[in-house]
């Protein structure tokens, strides 16, 4: 997937530019990419048709998305702070939590849950990034967060982040072929790390069942 190429390459590109040898603008630039990187990401662990694993796997690339923008403004970073600065920034969640509960349900459930869920998470994960981003580019750190003022700019950003989301599973739709699409997409995310070898085994099999 593009998205994944993306992300390596991003990586790539730190090995030949040090973020510290960047200016403010080349560094905006990357953060943008970053942040749209993981959205596209977002959205395809979203779209998993497997209830609370959809979250887990949104929520790895959220964090993943946060180390990265910390790696690129050299911000310290630890995952048990960031998984609390994503939580205290995005909150509880229940829409997501709904939106993939909603997948329980046979047929329609399913069919309504994969519609909603990957442009929560997407619009979810862009709103964040905009927040992070935003807050290292002014130089701070995970230590120094105004929530209340985080919060706000992460609803107002919301909004913006829904009409990307859709734009951006627009270009994929017409390449996307169901089960095949989705056995692609959670190989990525073996392969990224972001669910296990077993798990994937598990979301294969049931997977090839609907075949």
């Amino acid at each position: 997937m593009q998205v994944l190429k993306n992300i390596i390459f991003d990586e790539f590109q730190f090995q030949i530019q040090k973020p510290h040898k960047m200016n403010h603008e080349d560094k905006r630039e990357k953060a943008d990419n970053i942040v749209l990187n993981h959205v596209g990401f977002a959205a395809s662990a979203a779209f998993l048709p497997f209830p609370v694993a959809d979250i887990a796997a949104v929520s790895a690339v959220q964090l993943n998305m946060l180390r990265q923008l910390a790696s690129l403004y050299r911000v310290g970073f630890i995952d048990s702070i960031g998984k609390n600065v994503i939580s205290a920034i995005v909150g509880s969640s229940l829409a997501r939590l709904g939106a993939s509960l909603i997948k329980a349900i046979p047929g329609v459930g399913t069919f309504i849950g994969e519609v909603t869920m990957p442009v929560l998470s997407a619009a979810s994960t862009y709103a964040l990034g905009q927040v992070i981003a935003s807050h290292f580019a002014k130089g701070g750190t995970l230590d120094d967060f105004d929530f209340g003022m985080a919060r706000r700019k992460y609803d107002e950003e919301i909004k913006k982040g829904k009409e990307v989301a859709k734009e951006n599973m627009k270009k994929t739709e017409a390449t996307q072929d169901d089960v095949v699409a989705k056995l692609k997409k959670i190989s990525e995310l073996k392969e990224a790390g972001i669910i296990t070898e077993e798990e994937f085994a598990q979301m294969k099999a049931k997977l090839l069942s609907q075949m």
